[in-house]
């Protein structure tokens, strides 16, 4: 499983050009799922996620967590995160996990970070057509990996 994560002043997901959902200051967290992956992957990411220290303290210093700082979290899933270019000109998602897959585990990652405390989650719509806006604070971008997927051989 992976997280692209990007901590942004505000961003927003526009659902199939109707519905537009927005956080303020926080995480945008893209998340891919690929075919191994199961329940613990989203756990250990929406911990690592909840707990990544990349806000800065009083000292300019990146020290704070989401949490430390009642910060907002948009949640998007993101299939193509598991894209591969290495042939040719047209990606491949091969190794994106299929909706019946990866959907119970993108649902339990939002859960695990909606349970966290001081944390308020807001998503996107898996499968759906999305538009995102970013304002990227830093510019800070992270790529995480679940410790579970690594032990599986990926």
């Amino acid at each position: 499983m992976k997280a692209l994560i990007q901590r942004v002043t505000s961003a927003a997901v526009t659902v199939e050009r109707s519905e537009r959902r927005t956080i303020e200051k926080g995480l945008v967290v893209f998340v891919g799922i690929t075919h191994k992956d199961v329940i613990a992957d989203a756990e250990y990411l929406a911990d690592k996620t909840a707990g990544l220290r990349i806000f800065r303290d009083e000292f300019g210093k990146m020290n704070l967590s989401l949490r430390d700082v009642g910060g907002s979290c948009l949640v998007v899933s993101q299939f193509t995160l598991y894209g591969d270019a290495k042939k040719g000109r047209r990606p491949s998602f091969i190794s994106a996990a299929p909706p019946e897959i990866a959907v119970p585990i993108y649902e339990h990652f939002i859960e695990v970070l909606r349970s966290r405390e001081k944390i308020f989650v807001e998503t996107g719509e898996f499968g759906a057509d999305m538009l995102v806006d970013i304002s990227n604070d830093g510019p800070v971008t992270l790529m995480l990996e679940s410790e579970c997927m690594s032990k599986n051989g990926n």
